[in-house]
């Protein structure tokens, strides 16, 4: 039996379907703020490059000034090498040290602001 062209098919309407974003933009931050596994696993990975950016750190201060008093004890009277040592010559590298480690810790955190922002 032939069918009729003038019938027209039925359209049926559902709900709309929830729109779902494309670019994921909010999803790392939503993460964090719900304290998921991923989210866990994003402020992780922070601490853990900041941690190991400090004990870099106090690794080389520890070589720096750990050996100072037994090079002082093995001179015999040096009481002005001491100072000079302290005063001035361990100065300028602490600050050098201090200087690295802050531009570490602020590019650690730029990057993962990035990350979290997905930018």
């Amino acid at each position: 039996m032939p069918q009729d062209p003038t019938e027209r098919r039925a359209v049926v309407i559902g709900p709309p379907r929830r729109a779902r974003p494309t670019s994921g933009y909010y999803r790392p931050r939503t993460e964090i703020d719900e304290q998921t596994t991923l989210g866990h696993t994003y402020v992780r990975s922070l601490m853990r490059t900041q941690l190991r950016a400090a004990l870099t750190v106090f690794a080389i201060l520890v070589l720096l000034v750990g050996p100072l008093p037994l090079v002082f004890a093995s001179i015999a009277g040096a009481a002005r090498l001491e100072w000079l040592v302290l005063g001035f010559c361990l100065y300028a590298p602490l600050v050098l040290l201090a200087r690295w480690y802050v531009r570490r810790a602020e590019r650690n955190e730029r990057d993962f602001v990035r990350l979290v922002e997905d930018r």
